[in-house]
């Protein structure tokens, strides 16, 4: 959406505009919009959806690093930020209902150690699946689109909306880049979509449509990102990845603990664990790593005593087999300029590989980060619709609204389910408004 206004009185636009009258308008094609398209086309709804890219679903392409996360097999509400709220959502068989939904789609689906993805370990699998199922829905799309003012009267919503002229199609060979050059170089024009229901599905970018729509909004943020971080060891360990266990302390006290793959930055910690770790953490926080979490402390020490005696092998050999090399030859260098921690070496070794501290100072590489944090308020959102208390004909899904979570399909465990709720909240919201819709026009 673009620098969207809000006009409650919904003056007619440009004569010459042409308005199109639909069901269900959904703005924003991603996860969350492509499922609440389809779920409102195939309740028998007609269903427009408003694309800022070039094409819908381009965002589908990065998520899983390119193999789509899908779902988890297990999705507790504990690794929701808003449980209670995820709960009343979700209903009592999510797992299920997803399983329904991208079977209906033809989608094979494989489960591996609880993370659910496509068969063919392909996002573009699960986007053209979703494309074609809108397709053969009769889903319309308008893409290269920016919604410029949003009014409503006489339980009609009316979206003023710029796009190209002429559809912008993809070229043999051409990449997302140059399209988007292309679509932002051709001619534009102003038209007229009007609805008795829009689901805002715009992702994490949800603040000009509060502002539209007077609703409130909590502050978005980037997390399911690296942390910045301080520690001796950390300019040595560039790349390096280990399993280990993690806890958040705060202030003395424990915040969360978590078992899993840290990889190691110079400028702090990545991985799946530090992108959990990021939805938690804030500045002045440390995190403690143990590498060696199946082995307590004494008995690491007695075993390196064993192997190498109390003054440890040459170079690094004293933690080979136990740790990467590169790690161990850090926590060694680093035990033996801590003259001070206790009375032998060994011993500060074993300290280290069990209580390895992390100090941090921020989040990191937030430019791409999976996931924002915040958006529409969820007090504003009847769960069980998903519809604006005070807007009514007005739903949203997915990550505009405020609700994340850890990695592990949760996110788009999120869209998912919320696109197909809010899509058939607002298929039936469009039926009880159909009586008072003058103009049933529709291109």
């Amino acid at each position: 959406m673009g620098q969207a206004t809000s006009d409650k009185r919904a003056k007619p636009i440009n004569h010459h505009i042409a308005p199109s009258a639909y069901d269900v308008i959904v703005v924003g094609g991603g996860a969350s919009g492509l499922c609440a398209a389809l779920t409102a086309a195939r309740a028998g709804a007609r269903t427009a959806v408003v694309e800022r890219d070039v094409e819908c679903g381009l965002p589908i392409l990065a998520t899983g690093n390119g193999r789509c996360n899908l779902s988890n097999a297990d999705l507790s509400i504990e690794h929701y930020r808003h449980p209670s709220y995820a709960r009343a959502v979700f209903g009592t068989a999510p797992e299920s209902d997803i399983e329904k939904l991208f079977s209906s789609v033809g989608l094979l689906t494989v489960d591996q150690n609880g993370w659910i993805f496509p068969r063919s370990k392909r996002a573009e699998s699960v986007r053209s699946m979703l494309l074609q199922a809108c397709a053969d829905a009769g889903v319309k799309t308008v893409c290269c689109a920016s919604v410029e003012r949003v009014g409503s009267d006489d339980r009609i919503w009316r979206l003023r909306v710029s796009a190209p002229r002429q559809a912008i199609q993809r070229r043999s060979g051409e990449n997302d880049r140059k399209l988007r050059r292309r679509a932002q170089e051709a001619p534009r024009r102003e038209r007229e979509l009007s609805s008795p229901a829009i689901v805002v599905a715009t992702g994490g970018k949800a603040g000009t449509w509060a502002q539209a729509l007077d609703l409130p909004i909590e502050p978005e943020s980037p997390v399911l990102c690296p942390i910045a971080c301080t520690s001796p060891v950390l300019k040595k360990l560039e790349g390096t990845r280990i399993d280990c266990e993690a806890t958040l302390v705060r202030q003395g006290s424990l915040i969360w603990r978590e078992t899993g793959e840290m990889q190691f930055r110079s400028f702090g910690l990545s991985g799946i664990m530090a992108f959990n770790l990021s939805r938690r953490v804030t500045a002045g926080d440390t995190i403690r790593l143990n590498f060696t979490p199946e082995i307590d402390e004494q008995t690491l020490a007695e075993l390196l005593v064993k192997r190498f005696g109390p003054n440890g092998g040459h170079g690094s050999s004293w933690l080979d087999g136990v740790l990467p090399p590169a790690l161990g030859k850090a926590l060694i260098e680093y035990a033996r300029s801590c003259s001070s921690r206790s009375k032998s070496l060994v011993q500060d070794v074993a300290y280290l590989c069990t209580h390895c501290d992390f100090n941090v100072t921020g989040l990191a590489d937030i430019e791409r980060a999976q996931v924002t944090r915040g958006g529409l308020s969820l007090t504003s959102f009847d769960p069980e619709t998903l519809e604006a208390k005070s807007r009514p004909g007005v739903f949203a899904a997915g990550e505009a609204l405020d609700q994340d979570a850890d990695c592990g399909g949760y996110n788009l465990a999120w869209a998912w389910l919320t696109g197909v709720r809010a899509g058939a909240s607002a298929a039936r919201a469009a039926v009880a408004a159909k009586p008072s819709v003058a103009d049933t026009s529709h291109t």
